[in-house]
């Protein structure tokens, strides 16, 4: 596909594509945009999006049935995109003139926008907007039970996500992507979704890595969306009230992970349940002010009781089985409450004032007490052996007790006041914030080893323990053990500034923005006296479109990001919290290129970046499946660079697919023993996102969602030097596939009173995921062989193929 782009078309079209609005700033569905024998018509969104002749002067026509005609003259470049979004008035409008456009503001930012429709189809074992991610260069997981990813070598800890500008929170106790249950994000509640893998501007937060910019949609009529299947179900109603002023969307939630968590190896009594409540209320009083609330409410329920796992692992010639009994049980609980209150006061066209508050609340429990017995034995691997695949030799025999009583309760505040303001070409924008942390944390974990009749004490400051040939007179104690109580708060105080304008340089547009971040903070709890912090980020990005036949925008940015410790990593591995740990710190440099084009007379966009990061005062971590453990010490350099591609456009007529790819090298320096690899370096990533139809059955749809990433670092047993560990697990393979039979394709010839022209969509679906049964790992068990005191790597896999069944509903 790459080497088809020297020889595409350029056709002599270009596309202009915008949202319309009443006067009360609401989308208007149904608006006629029409030029000569063309035309479209806005959805329900108030979004539109027509081709048109390029290089030529033309005049397009805006109708609807309540408000009045307005009219566009313009006249945009070959394959221009260019976005328009206006009010349509009570009066009849002449909107004014085009020449040449200003481009895409998401675009020169280097932004990537995932159509809401696209979230909703794509298959994948936790369906929604972190599926799609995945499915990015640059973006990496190794998981398909949890929602979290990585970004540029960054790990789960260092990703911004915002609802409707609203900092979002994830829990603090998970440890493994089968507790996690659902998404914050409700995908039958979203308008727009946005995402920036690095670079980002200086009116986003202090993180690493990325920025996930969420906007729920504020309704303009009625209607609902229901959806079941075996892994649980949605039901989104959203509506408006007569005057127009009153708007609110609520979405119910409930997952059932059963059917993923039983295709794994290890057999269990286990029905994980995740329930979740959101609503998003708006109130319009006029044009200057608008007021809306989101809120959330969830429960995950985690009961896990193991009873067997047997994997097979090693080589041809000396393959291994590892067989487990267990017995005991987990139970784990999450409950969650967030609110959050925002105003927009208009003051006029080029000043804007919002006031934002929230609260998140959230009591986690993570209680297990797990027995395992374990026999680690040598497989018949004779082919014409009567016990052809059966241990016949047990060379490791141990017993693992596992106990834990964590709790948590944190309660998290916000304030924040943004203001925006243009002044002819040049927009200003800035922010205050103050955040509130309260965390109640006790920890108590203990881990008992028992191998061939003796327990097996900790490494360090321990006698050896050779039984039976000496005896042992030495404490027992657990082989780890964590004990911990803390209270600690954390006060902040952030804000930021920056400025953004769009100029000419020469026959070439360019564009501008520069600005800068303050962070301060400080630690206090009982017997904890951190000292005050403070950190300043400048951040800067610059564009450029040459006036050129081909469509190409070159971007560069970049500037210093910083990451404050949040709570996780203030917490050491012993458990105890650490005041005065500092934030992290990355210089950024990223070059980019977009290149629009067409193709088989379709359009297609090819995005290339080129990305640097030099890290320093680097808190290195371990991660454990979705678990991160932090060091809490700033002992530690790293870098990171690499090459993120992505293209994408209609292979399909009518549909949007893309094919990405991604390098990336990402290494770490502690205590100046030397560079080692990241537990994130996921060095090659291939990802593909299709769609298709049947052409002489449109009603029949396919989707298909293919990952493949290189292996990651394997970790190290517990005690062990990471240094002295450096095997990588097994490449991640993945593909998942759906297939959807839409009743509703053709609704516009059926007559009047059919049943089926009540819905907007009717569909019923088969998703089958791991089309191919790879046996994927996530992380290492590590288990020991008495005889020769070998440490074993054995790999922890996820899940099977599996099959589900799907109906969606929209009226």
């Amino acid at each position: 596909m790459l080497f088809c782009i020297g020889f595409a078309a350029n056709a002599q079209t270009a596309r202009i594509k915008g949202i319309i609005l009443d006067k009360n700033n609401n989308p208007v569905e149904g608006v006629n945009i029409n030029y000569q024998d063309k035309g479209t018509t806005t959805n329900v969104n108030g979004f539109y999006a027509l081709t048109i002749p390029a290089n030529q002067k033309i005049m397009l026509v805006f109708t609807h049935v309540s408000l009045k005609k307005a009219t566009l003259r313009l006249e945009l470049k070959t394959n221009e995109d260019y976005e328009y979004n206006f009010q349509m008035s009570d009066s009849e409008d002449l909107l004014g003139e085009v020449i040449v456009t200003a481009g895409n503001r998401k675009r020169v930012e280097g932004i990537t926008t995932i159509e809401p429709a696209v979230i909703r189809t794509i298959p994948g074992a936790n369906a929604g907007v972190e599926n799609i991610l995945k499915s990015l260069p640059g973006v990496n997981s190794n998981n398909e039970l949890s929602t979290q990813y990585s970004v540029r070598g960054g790990n789960y800890d260092e990703n911004l996500v915002y609802v409707n500008e609203i900092e979002i929170y994830r829990p603090f106790l998970i440890r493994s992507g089968q507790q996690e249950g659902l998404s914050f994000t409700n995908t039958d509640m979203v308008q727009n979704v946005d995402f920036s893998a690095g670079g980002f501007q200086a009116k986003y937060g202090d993180k690493l890595s990325s920025v996930l910019d969420i906007t729920y949609r504020i309704p303009t009529r009625y209607a609902a969306a229901l959806e079941a299947s075996f892994l649980g179900g949605s039901l989104t109603v959203e509506g408006v009230s007569k005057n127009q002023k009153w708007a609110n969307i609520t979405g119910v939630r409930y997952r059932d992970n059963s059917l993923l968590v039983n295709s794994q190896e290890t057999e269990s009594n286990f029905r994980p349940t995740f329930t979740d409540v959101q609503t998003y209320l708006t109130y319009t009083p006029n044009t200057k002010w608008q007021f809306g609330f989101l809120g959330n409410a969830s429960q995950n329920k985690y009961n896990f009781e193991p009873l067997t796992r047997q994997t097979n692992f090693g080589t041809i010639d000396e393959p291994i089985a590892l067989q487990i009994f267990y017995d005991g049980q987990e139970k784990d609980q999450y409950q969650t409450l967030f609110g959050a209150l925002k105003t927009s006061y208009n003051i006029n066209d080029n000043n804007t004032l919002k006031f934002i508050g929230s609260a998140y609340h959230t009591q986690e429990q993570e209680h297990f007490d797990i027995f395992a017995a374990y026999f680690l034995g040598e497989v018949d691997s004779n082919i014409g052996s009567e016990t052809f695949g059966d241990v016949k030799f047990n060379r490791g025999i141990g017993t693992q007790l596992n106990h834990g009583r964590n709790d948590l309760d944190a309660l998290i505040i916000n304030a924040e006041v943004k203001g925006f303001h243009k002044l002819n070409e040049n927009a200003f924008e800035w922010g205050l914030k103050y955040t509130k942390e309260d965390i109640r944390d006790r920890l108590v974990e203990w881990e008992v080893i028992d191998s061939a009749g003796f327990s097996i004490n900790p490494p360090r400051d321990f006698p050896v323990n050779d039984q039976p040939y000496n005896p042992y007179v030495g404490p027992l104690v657990p082989f780890q053990s964590v004990r911990a109580t803390n209270f600690t708060t954390i006060d902040r105080f952030s804000g930021y500034a920056q400025w953004s304008r769009k100029s000419n340089l020469g026959s070439s547009e360019v564009w501008y923005n520069a600005g800068v971040r303050m962070h301060q903070w400080q630690v206090s709890g009982d017997d904890l006296d951190g000292k005050s912090q403070m950190v300043f980020s400048p951040r800067a990005q610059f564009a450029i479109k040459p006036l050129w036949v081909k469509d190409m925008v070159f971007r560069a940015s970049g500037g210093l990001y910083h990451q404050p410790p949040f709570y996780r990593e203030l917490r050491g591995f012993d458990g105890q919290v650490r005041p005065n740990v500092k934030a992290q710190q990355s210089v950024h440099f990223v070059l980019g290129n977009d290149y629009s084009f067409k193709m088989w007379d379709r359009p297609f966009k090819l995005v290339s970046e080129l990305y640097y990061k030099n890290l320093t005062d680097v808190n290195t971590y371990t991660l454990d499946n979705v678990r991160i453990r932090y060091i809490a010490d700033n002992e530690a350099e790293a870098y990171v660079y690499g090459l993120d591609m992505r293209l994408n456009g209609e292979f399909v007529p009518g549909t949007e697919s893309w094919f990405s790819f991604g390098y990336l090298k990402t290494e770490e320096n502690y205590q100046d023993k030397g560079f080692i690899a990241r537990p994130t370096d996921q060095r090659l990533k291939f990802g593909v996102l299709f769609q298709d139809y049947v052409p002489n059955i449109p009603s029949l749809k396919m989707y298909l969602n293919l990952v493949y990433n290189t292996g990651l670092p394997g970790g190290s047993p517990s005690y062990a030097d990471p240094y002295d560990y450096q095997l990588r697990l097994r490449d991640y393979r993945r593909a998942d596939v759906g297939f959807q039979y839409v009743l509703t394709e053709k609704n516009e010839l059926r007559p009047d009173g059919h049943w089926l022209k009540r819905f907007k969509d009717l569909s019923l679906g088969l998703e089958i995921f791991n089309l191919f049964n790879n046996q994927n790992a996530i992380t290492n068990t590590w288990v020991r062989d008495v005889y020769t005191k070998t440490q074993y790597g054995v790999p922890n896999y996820m899940t099977t193929r599996v099959f589900n069944l799907k109906l969606t509903a929209r009226l």
